[in-house]
């Protein structure tokens, strides 16, 4: 469930676009986030048909999964933040949960064909410019990827 939002993120320049939000670390807030940063895209001029707003809503969606999966913490959401830099053509998405102790792999994994998943970081490298993780204080950590938007 969406607890707050706000216009600018944290770190972001004041007249940079930006959302931060916060949900229930469920598979329903999974799939809210992701309705969130299409919509989020929309109003900066990315239509939900646009290859820009199905890619970061396909980032969004991998990253909101594996917070809710891998990152959960009783008692604890996951948070969301987009950031456009429209200098760079780019948008900033960063999930960040409460578990401290479970980090993603210094690179995606490879695909296990056979598998049912293990693809999500695959797709997160595929899809994003760059990608990466930083710790998260007081606890966690927040996992980003960079979107380009051309």
């Amino acid at each position: 469930m969406l607890t707050g939002t706000t216009t600018s993120g944290e770190g972001v320049a004041p007249d940079t676009p930006a959302l931060t939000a916060q949900f229930a670390c469920t598979p329903r807030g999974a799939r809210l986030a992701r309705r969130v940063a299409v919509r989020c895209m929309e109003e900066w001029g990315h239509p939900p048909e646009s290859d820009a707003s199905c890619t970061v809503a396909l980032v969004v969606g991998e990253l909101a999964a594996n917070a809710v999966r891998h990152g959960r913490v009783p008692g604890h959401d996951f948070a969301l933040s987009l950031a456009l830099d429209a200098t760079a053509d780019v948008i900033r998405v960063e999930v960040a949960d409460a578990a401290s102790a479970r980090r993603p792999p210094a690179t995606a994994p490879s695909s296990h064909p056979d598998g049912e998943s293990g693809r999500g970081l695959l797709l997160v490298d595929v899809l994003a410019v760059r990608w990466g993780w930083a710790p998260r204080r007081p606890v966690g950590k927040t996992v980003w990827a960079e979107v380009s938007l051309l």
